[in-house]
């Protein structure tokens, strides 16, 4: 086990490096001076030098890999040179001293994402603490309403196969999962919020926190977070309704379910003990898939819904050419794949004693 959990680590790491190096290269090969982004309109040769020596522009494309590397690695290498992009200062952040030589410190510090091109030089690491939660908070509640009604549904359908009930259900599966995000997004806000209104008391927008009417207090408003929770969970609903029919009736069709069933043990009994834990090996392998995405996937429902998350976030970060926040913002849902993935696959194999760990 240990074995398998070192090995599972190095390609973690392995994986890391390679979306670094990709996202990297990606931003750093789009037409467009950074320094010209950052400044804007407001600008003049002194300004655009003065940028670029700051924030290592100036440099060529390998020294600025390196002090991206830098900047993200946990054990970094600083300059004691105040006019050096790696310069150890204070406003960049805290770090603690491992080793002093005469030109350059070697530090502890947390991964450092640099500072956003247009929020006045507000870290981008901030701006992640700030959206991220909202994110988290959507996507676990529509995936606990995937899973709850999924498996629900899936259970049904498996049960009565092949009547009208399983046909309907099929039916409405696959509708959810052919229907794109942002239609379904745009179709329940209209709905919801707006024609049914009245009924339903729901806005078309809306975040998780909201200033009152005086513009004085801050408010939870739980009900905002119903419909885009909804859009959200619809897809990964239909998946895992179709993954836990088939996974199921697959189950029913083992010897030791029938002799179970011979023996006089009730349906629910016969699935509750002896059925469900079995089907639920690929169901859980597209649940952390589907969780995982949702992260980035969330894009287009925050936007459209205006919950203030990271997906509305990377929007507006692509409207104004904010690359620190697009870099950092695409880093971290990166991360977060590797380490759901990572932890699903150890699951998995507890789950399933049959899966060796090789």
């Amino acid at each position: 086990m240990i074995y398998y959990l070192l090995n599972k680590l190095f390609y973690a790491i392995l994986t890391l490096f390679g979306v670094v190096t990709v996202i990297f290269l990606l931003f750093n090969v789009l037409p467009g001076d950074p320094a010209k982004m950052m400044l804007g309109q407001n600008q003049d040769s002194k300004q655009l030098a003065a940028v670029k020596q700051k924030y290592g522009f100036d440099k060529p494309i390998a020294t600025q890999y390196a002090y991206y590397l830098n900047d993200l690695s946990f054990i970094s290498f600083h300059s004691k040179n105040k006019n050096d992009y790696t310069y150890l200062s204070k406003n960049k952040y805290s770090a603690s001293s491992l080793l002093s030589l005469k030109n350059i410190s070697v530090v502890i510090k947390l991964p450092y994402l640099r500072e956003s091109f247009t929020k006045q030089g507000k870290k981008v690491a901030q701006i992640l603490k700030e959206t991220l939660p909202n994110t988290f908070v959507l996507s676990i509640a529509a995936i606990v309403i995937a899973i709850f009604l999924g498996i629900t549904l899936g259970i049904i359908s498996a049960r009565f196969k092949d009547t009208y009930l399983d046909k309907t259900i099929q039916i409405l599966s696959t509708f959810g999962m052919s229907i794109p995000s942002f239609f379904s997004a745009i179709l329940f806000a209209w709905c919801f919020g707006f024609l049914l209104h009245n009924y339903t008391n729901l806005e078309m927008t809306g975040s998780l926190y909201e200033l009152d009417d005086f513009g004085e207090e801050v408010q939870l408003k739980w009900k905002n977070l119903i419909l885009p929770a909804l859009v959200l969970g619809i897809r990964p609903l239909a998946v895992i309704v179709q993954l836990m029919r088939n996974s199921l009736l697959e189950v029913f069709n083992q010897d030791y379910i029938r002799t179970a069933r011979a023996k006089g043990l009730s349906e629910f009994k016969l699935i509750k003990n002896h059925g469900l834990k079995n089907a639920l090996n690929p169901v859980i392998t597209a649940i952390s898939g589907w969780f995982a995405s949702m992260l980035a996937g969330a894009v287009f429902v925050e936007y459209i819904f205006g919950w203030n998350g990271l997906g509305k976030e990377i929007v507006n970060a692509l409207n104004t050419l904010d690359l620190p926040v697009i870099m950092g913002s695409v880093l971290t849902i990166a991360v977060l794949f590797i380490i759901i993935n990572s932890i699903v696959d150890i699951i998995y194999v507890w789950l399933d004693p049959k899966v060796k760990l090789e």
